[in-house]
């Protein structure tokens, strides 16, 4: 092997063992890693042999008072320190890394308006994504008993004019968000024959409801999904 070659592979070894190191520094913490590796790890003579495992990992530090305000300023920001509401996101934010208010609210409000047109439409494939089981299987009863009967529902989505988070919780490794979401729409259901049967197919409705999103902390998948409705009208 000649000089340069070995010069080479020496460089590409360095590269390797740095690039595994800043990961292990900069890598994204969602709260579910193992503890780190300590690659250097050494024991200390004076206690004794060492186990197995001693000199494998790695005691961070706690993050201080600082840190932790820090990682609540988006709450904060959302809704005032010290309320209920405020102790209660910071707990979903404990449990989930990632979460922030502001980003989950308009999340909610996108699938609001997606839950309802789909569940207007009899698009089950939409719901089936966006809703817990249990929920599915109600809206998917609602459906089948429209289709039955041949009743067609036409529903104009005009927009939500408010969209609270009004609780949060964590129970177990699950986070759970309801909110109230007051929207407007336009909204007829008609029977088999084409007569209008329920709503109005020109008048503007407003519309307020309860709704409750749920995600599992463990998971990898992003995503929220529709567990609990209740209507406020």
């Amino acid at each position: 092997m000649g000089a340069n070659d070995f010069v080479t592979i020496f460089f590409l070894v360095a590269a390797v063992l740095i690039f595994f190191q800043l990961r292990n520094v900069l890598g994204r913490r969602t709260g579910n890693e193992k503890p780190p590796r300590d690659l250097y790890g050494s024991a200390d003579p004076a206690s004794g042999p060492a186990s197995p495992d001693a000199g494998k990992v790695v005691t961070l530090p706690r993050r201080d008072a600082t840190e932790e305000e820090d990682h609540f300023a988006a709450i904060d920001a959302f809704t005032p320190a010290g309320t209920q509401l405020n102790d209660s996101l910071r707990e979903v934010s404990k449990a989930d890394s990632s979460f922030d208010p502001k980003e989950f609210t308009n999340g909610a409000r996108m699938a609001y308006e997606m839950i309802v047109m789909a569940f207007a439409e009899g698009d089950r494939k939409s719901l089936k994504g966006l809703l817990s089981r249990e929920v599915y299987e109600g809206f998917d009863a609602a459906i089948a008993d429209r289709e039955a009967k041949g009743e067609k529902v036409k529903s104009t989505f005009v927009g939500i004019d408010k969209a609270d988070i009004v609780t949060a919780d964590v129970k177990a490794t699950e986070a759970l968000i309801t909110m109230r979401i007051v929207s407007q729409m336009i909204s007829a259901t008609y029977d088999k024959t084409g007569a209008l049967i329920d709503g109005d197919a020109e008048a503007v409705a407003e519309v307020s409801d309860l709704w409750t999103f749920a995600r599992d902390t463990r998971s990898r998948d992003p995503n929220w999904k529709l567990v609990a409705t209740e209507s406020e009208q």
